[in-house]
């Protein structure tokens, strides 16, 4: 008896307890939503948490094929909220029976496992990783993969990300490349080859002393025959500054005695009405249904929030200018509030406020740029924009405008002359470019294997490319796919080509998890800076000694840092940080002003002519022609030391010691 009711107690509990379907499988319930598109009635499916396009094809009677037909989208893999249409003709009451998979014989080896999540297909997964959907295929045989539900592990080769190699079109110069071989200089491979010295350095870049083992290019017309050692590869030419500008100075120009007067505009949004409005009115209250209204006082120290890094810069500017008088120069300081709004701006030009000034720093908005240096260049007034933009387009027929801030196009220039410094080691290439229509990733791209092509023959580059996805959607699996891409046995560089924040702090963090097994140092673009600043460990980045593109360094231990910091706290009460504007301001002002004054006119169509010591930046001024404007080409590079210390990294420093 006792025995009949302890197996009545244990049926009843296994009753109980609640059936989930075979890998953690979602229900899906057919929509009643109806639509007719182009004239064809169609149910309106919106995907739920769980849900798959096989599962959803189920519930409907239909093939995962008619579903992704006529919702081409879910091929990229399929999204809680995705609205689906399926096509009600098609829908039968006889769905499937539900497919259970074969279990895998694990070969760890040969294969990555990866576990479906809801929304991934058999396209999404190769794009991830790099492989055909014929790989996914052939690795997981007997498999109808298109039927897994979620949960199910599929078999992912294991292989090398190596992308295909760059062609290009436009062949300027073929090169030999000669590899050094003990006891020959450079002016012993120069002689073997009919050149001077100085031929042969130009042709190679960066190699002062070549070490056994290292490649020199060998321009093709300089040859008397091809040699053994020699391998021959198209290489296009770097960009080139036009030959009728002189380089820039080395030394530094000293400042000292000053004469002159100088009119300075100086056009910045500093927002002066919202900054004198000391009250608001808040709303925000409702009391027994009633919409309350109360007057409430801003703080004395209140400012706008748009106006605060303006108001930095502005009072860098006043600094600058205090130092310039003290030396002997006149400065006349006109300032205007001129927001990204036009009508301002073109009140001001056509009341002649700015026809007699000798130079313009602003605005800050490409429109207002525009209109700004096409009336000043008329008048051979030269004009500064003291923010970075999105391009540098605004350049082109503006002679006399400069750009302090170099725009994108010139961190990619100076990354990929970076990296190929690394020409020996694995490069892991990593963004998130899945649709490969992103122009600049593109680009950097192309840039290295330029750069790398100056170093070494083509054929001996190592580059691996990694599309990003964010953790959420690979979990465990999003650091294995790092892993496949590293080496073990050749040092590793991995080049972080994204500047969204995302992107940045999840590569650092799989890079850190994995820095004890393999050797790898990190490269970023100038925005990697700012990670500091957010919700990220900044321990991370000085384990890694991660090496970052900058366009400012500030050495707190210079005399004239410490005599901007005080004369700043002495004037404004205040300390400013070091990504303020305040540092921009001064050094914008100093070198303009001090060059126009020392120079005239001569500096403003050879900038390269004028080399003050500054606070945070250097200006290495460049123009593509002499119809266009000056950008600013100068990036430091950076290093996260393990002593927790920020360090500048010396170009002349060999990259083996980083």
């Amino acid at each position: 008896m006792i025995s009949d009711f302890i197996k009545y107690l244990i049926a009843l509990t296994l009753l109980m307890i609640p059936v989930t379907p075979a890998f953690n499988q979602v229900a899906v319930e057919r929509s009643k939503d109806k639509a007719i598109i182009s004239g064809v009635p169609y149910y309106i499916h919106v995907a739920k948490k769980g849900e798959t396009v096989y599962s959803i094809s189920r519930a409907y009677g239909i093939t995962t094929e008619e579903l992704t037909r006529e919702n081409p989208p879910v091929l990229h893999g399929l999204k809680e909220g995705q609205a689906l249409r399926i096509p009600v003709r098609s829908v039968t009451d006889s769905p499937a029976q539900v497919y259970q998979p074969e279990p895998l014989q694990r070969d760890e080896s040969r294969y990555l496992y990866h576990r479906l999540q809801p929304g991934e297909t058999v396209y999404y997964l190769s794009r991830t990783y790099g492989i055909s959907e014929n790989e996914i295929f052939e690795a997981n045989p007997g498999m109808e993969i298109n039927k897994l539900p979620v949960g199910s592990e599929i078999a992912v080769p294991r292989r090398v990300l190596m992308s295909e190699k760059e062609k290009f079109d436009d062949e300027v110069q073929k090169y030999y490349y000669h590899k050094v071989l003990k006891g020959e200089t450079m002016a012993s491979i120069a002689d073997r080859y009919g050149l001077t010295v100085r031929e042969l350095r130009r042709e190679n870049r960066d190699l002062r002393f070549p070490q056994v083992g290292d490649f020199v290019r060998i321009p093709v017309q300089g040859t008397p025959g091809k040699p053994s050692v020699a391998e021959i590869i198209p290489v296009t030419p770097a960009d080139e500054q036009p030959a009728d500008l002189p380089e820039r100075l080395s030394e530094l120009t000293p400042v000292t005695k000053l004469r002159g007067s100088l009119d300075v505009a100086v056009l910045l949004p500093l927002y002066l009405k919202e900054n004198a409005r000391r009250i608001e009115i808040d709303s925000s209250s409702i009391v027994k249904g009633k919409r309350t209204y109360k007057v409430i006082s801003k703080p004395g120290n209140w400012v706008f929030f748009r106006s605060i890094g303006f108001i930095e810069m502005y009072q860098g500017i006043l600094l600058a200018v205090d130092t310039l008088r003290s030396l002997g120069l006149d400065i006349n300081l006109h300032v205007f509030d001129i927001k990204s709004d036009s009508i301002e701006l073109l009140n001001l030009i056509r009341a002649g406020k700015l026809d007699r000034m000798d130079l313009i720093i602003g605005p800050v908005y490409s429109n207002n740029l525009l209109i700004t240096a096409s009336y000043a260049g008329k008048r051979g007034i030269p004009v500064v924009s003291p923010v970075s933009l999105t391009n540098n387009s605004v350049l082109r027929g503006n002679p006399a405008l400069f750009m302090a801030n170099g725009s994108a196009e010139v961190a990619r220039n100076t990354l990929a002359r970076e990296i190929s410094r690394y020409y020996d080691h694995n490069i892991v290439f990593i963004h998130n470019d899945l649709a490969g229509e992103n122009q600049e990733v593109r680009s950097l791209r192309s840039r290295i294997f330029q750069e790398m092509s100056y170093k070494i023959p083509y054929e001996q580059i190592k580059f691996r490319e990694l599309i990003f996805y964010s953790r959420s959607v690979f979990g465990n699996d999003s650091i294995n796919r790092l892993r496949q891409a590293l080496s073990e046995q050749t040092p590793n560089l991995v080049v972080i080509a994204s500047e969204e924040t995302p992107v940045m702090s999840e590569t650092l963090l799989n890079i850190h998890a994995l820095s004890k097994k393999y050797n790898i140092k990190v490269l970023g673009y100038p925005s990697m800076r700012i990670l500091g600043n957010e919700n990220f460990d900044p321990r991370i980045m000085f384990d890694l000694q991660l090496l970052v593109l900058s366009p400012y360094w500030i050495d707190y231990s210079e005399r004239d840092v410490k005599k901007f910091n005080a004369d700043f706290y002495k004037k404004f009460y205040s300390q400013p940080s070091e990504m303020s504007y305040a540092w921009q301001g001064y050094d914008i002002t100093y070198y303009f002003l001090s060059g126009l004054a020392l120079h005239g006119n001569k500096f403003i169509e050879n900038p390269g002519m004028h080399n003050p010591d500054l606070l945070h930046t250097v200006f290495d001024f460049r123009r593509r022609s002499a119809d266009d404007g000056f950008e600013n080409n100068n990036l430091f590079l950076i290093r996260y030391s393990g002593d927790y210390e920020v360090r500048l990294v010396e170009r002349s420093e060999s990259f083996a010691d980083r």
